[in-house]
């Protein structure tokens, strides 16, 4: 009956191990990389009972297999192991609030709410005009990194301020906002651009800086194309296909719910 006597520090343990494994979910949901953690899983578990069945050799095949493979995993998980190392590292309080949150151990969010519809308002008019506009929303990671290269602003998110913002003669136009909390605060950001040669060549640097910054943190990009006025979404270092901007809205609710 040992198993009955468990302490504080055990329920802790559990805790926290249930806390990196959903924290490690969110990061590969989506991707390639699930289905790879759902190998490793797999063979960890007929690893296991391998032992408990003392099945000699194929223990130690699969435990050689997973030793030399941790060293591979760093490698396929890169992207997200930067995420989650650039998560736990932020210093952006608020933002390790809102992770907390999703826990419940500050109750509901009283918190200011995004204002989603003004800003796929404001991105379809200037779609229409083939303005160019690159916007950045903020999830947990924090941005001031770039924030620092760029403008700061406190402005409340609305559609005539991104508009005004994104005017082909306004001083403010060139680069990228950046919206945390409801504020857009920065303008003129200047984004890092990514290195992947398997994108379009139909896409420029806006395209290539939207696909930069969600490859090394969190946030979200949204790009309105100044040749043809097409808006893109990108997470995750990735393009997000959508059928019209309706759909387009409630992809982005869930993501930053």
């Amino acid at each position: 009956m040992d198993f009955l006597d468990i302490r504080i520090l055990d329920i802790l343990d559990i805790v926290l191990v249930a806390s990196l494994l959903y924290y490690l979910y969110n990061l590969v949901k989506g991707t390639v990389a699930i289905n790879i953690l759902v190998g490793i899983i797999i063979v960890y578990t007929i690893y296991v009972v391998t032992q408990l069945l003392e099945m000699e050799l194929l223990s130690k095949i699969l435990g050689g297999f997973l030793g030399v493979g941790m060293f591979a995993l760093v490698v396929v998980f890169q992207p997200e192991i930067r995420k989650f190392l650039l998560m736990l590292g932020s210093t952006n309080f608020n933002a390790r609030r809102r992770i907390l949150k999703q826990f419940r151990f500050f109750g509901t969010d009283s918190g200011p709410k995004m204002n989603l519809e003004g800003i796929m308002a404001a991105c379809k008019k200037m779609a229409k005009s083939n303005t160019g506009a690159l916007i950045v929303i903020q999830r947990n990671n924090s941005l001031d990194f770039v924030k620092n290269t760029g403008d700061q602003m406190n402005l409340e998110v609305n559609q005539p301020i991104i508009e005004s913002i994104f005017f082909k003669n306004s001083p403010l136009h060139d680069g990228a906002i950046i919206i945390e909390e409801n504020r857009i605060t920065a303008t003129r950001v200047i984004l890092p651009v990514t290195n992947d040669r398997n994108i379009p060549l139909r896409f420029g640097l806006r395209h290539r800086a939207a696909v930069g910054i969600t490859e090394k943190t969190d946030a979200v990009s949204l790009v309105v194309s100044e040749e043809n006025g097409q808006i893109s979404y990108v997470r995750d270092g990735d393009f997000v296909l959508f059928e019209d901007t309706e759909e387009l809205l409630k992809i982005l609710k869930k993501d930053l719910s």
